[in-house]
């Protein structure tokens, strides 16, 4: 274990078994005859006392020496002690959200009892939910980008250095051919076409790289827009010089969480190269600025650029709060099995934070009025490659409103399922008067809701359960109300 974790173990039990004998650190510093400062300091986690001083301790506490030095901590302290062995606490990097190490080990000393509630909390939470490593380091990573409204102008700059250093134009469309050029000329890549395809059970994999031979394995049946992406996020872990990374285009697995971050960094880097700021921002404000939307030149957009649908929005959560202060915005993207009625939630984001549409428990069903789900009910029926839709959403229970995109297509990734990704955006006075089409009547308004069994539109003809939640909740407010009349009554 780290050194520290040792030295915070020891206090906490220390001051564990000083508290059950109903000593104060003045008591057992007059017992021991040792000072009260030395004896704080130990149980902070700050010192270790040598081996003399514990001999003393566990004399006067009556307790043995190898029980009081042991790293194996009692029921009530089990939890804290999981979570410093598991070396979690150096895995995620703290510094990103201002928080130092040191000080959340004083927030553990000082309350283990409370922290030890709260840690065995979240555990419980999380095996409930089936909340697991993984996810917990993508959460970690949604609050990050959150943070920081999702913009990070560093690897802005460096996409410019680096199409600079390149010759890179960044006012016409990136292809995968240059980007191929700078791998195999650059960082010494080779691209192999064929041997992903030989094995049926890499079949959902897009990209394979080999790092002891610089090989990047592709599917044979990437488009243009997937191919230029793959390159670009190469470049984005060699330019910004990651050596924690991920190998497989989807991932697979993260052995830590910088493997997360870099992820996520070379990935922001391959959006900004294949969309360059200055000229997205051109694109969207003469879109924007049209009295009536035109779904034509917003679909052209991403075409221009011959990036994905889910790269573009991605993008625009970018873009949007840092050169148009829309900062109030969610994110989605759903799959869905051809001919199912089943629809599943696999991304999202929420700036500043968590808006009416999001993520909810096991076995709940989305509301179908939403324009996520309408794209991806559309493709499905027409079997066209890209299917699009605007909607105003009308949230009546939150008394909030958005202006949401979205597009489906088939999944890149899964045979037989498609994928809708949107972005929704808050209708306030400032939207109102960024955005000239907002009254344009053609766009279609939905009064929606989150989830059939929370939602209160009883007249539904969407609706797929009943609203079961709702009216549980609903109920125990009824009597919640009786109690308390009849406690009034009597007393």
């Amino acid at each position: 274990m780290e050194e520290e974790y040792v030295k915070l173990i020891f206090g906490l039990k220390l001051k564990q078994i000083r508290t059950e004998r109903n000593l104060s650190l003045f008591g057992l510093s007059k017992l021991a005859k040792l000072s009260k400062s030395y004896l704080n300091e130990i149980e902070k986690g700050k010192k270790y006392p040598k081996t003399d001083k514990i001999i003393i301790l566990s004399e006067k506490l009556d307790v043995s020496y190898d029980d009081l030095v042991s790293l194996k901590l009692d029921k009530n302290l089990a939890p804290i002690g999981e979570i410093l062995q598991s070396k979690i606490l150096k895995e995620i990097p703290l510094e990103l959200f201002g928080i130092k190490e040191s000080n959340l080990i004083d927030i553990i000393a000082n309350a283990p009892d409370k922290v030890n509630a709260f840690i065995t909390t979240i555990i419980e939470v999380a095996k409930h939910y089936n909340f697991n490593r993984e996810s917990f380091y993508l959460s970690s990573l949604r609050s990050y980008q959150q943070s920081n409204y999702n913009y990070f102008d560093d690897l802005e700059q460096k996409v410019v250095k680096f199409c600079k250093a390149y010759q890179i134009d960044l006012k016409s469309p990136v292809s995968s051919k240059e980007l191929e050029e700078v791998l195999v000329e650059e960082y010494g890549y080779t691209i192999n076409n064929n041997d992903l395809k030989k094995h049926k059970e890499l079949y959902d994999l897009r990209s394979v790289f080999v790092p002891k031979r610089k090989t990047l394995l592709l599917a044979s049946d990437i488009d243009e827009a997937q191919r230029t992406f793959i390159y670009a996020k190469e470049i984005g872990y060699n330019y910004l010089d990651f050596e924690q990374r991920l190998y497989t285009f989807p991932w697979i697995k993260f052995e830590n969480f910088d493997q997360v971050l870099n992820n996520f960094y070379a990935s922001y880097f391959a959006g900004a190269l294949l969309l360059p700021r200055a000229a997205l921002v051109n694109e969207f404000s003469k879109l924007i600025k049209k009295d009536t939307f035109d779904k034509v030149a917003f679909i052209k957009i991403f075409s221009f650029f011959a990036a994905s649908p889910e790269t573009f929005y991605q993008r625009l959560t970018n873009l949007l709060p840092q050169d148009f202060n829309i900062q109030t915005l969610f994110f989605l993207r759903f799959t869905h099995d051809v001919g199912s009625k089943n629809y599943y939630l696999t991304k999202e984001l929420h700036l500043p934070n968590q808006q009416s549409p999001h993520s909810n428990e096991t076995n709940e069903h989305y509301c179908r009025r939403w324009v996520s789900l309408k794209v991806l009910e559309d493709i499905d029926k027409s079997k066209e490659d890209h299917a699009f839709d605007i909607q105003i959403s009308q949230y009546p229970d939150d008394d909030v409103s958005y202006l949401v995109f979205s597009s489906a297509t088939k999944d890149p990734f899964k045979k037989n399922q498609y994928r809708s990704i949107s972005i929704g955006l808050l209708i306030n006075k400032q939207l109102k008067k960024k955005m000239a089409f907002l009254e344009d009547p053609k766009i279609d308004t939905q009064v929606v809701g989150n989830t059939c069994e929370r939602c209160s539109i009883m007249d539904c003809k969407e609706r797929v359960v009943a609203p079961k939640i709702l009216e549980k909740i609903k109920k125990n407010k009824v009597i919640e109300e009786v109690v308390s009349e009849l406690t009034n009554k009597f007393s």
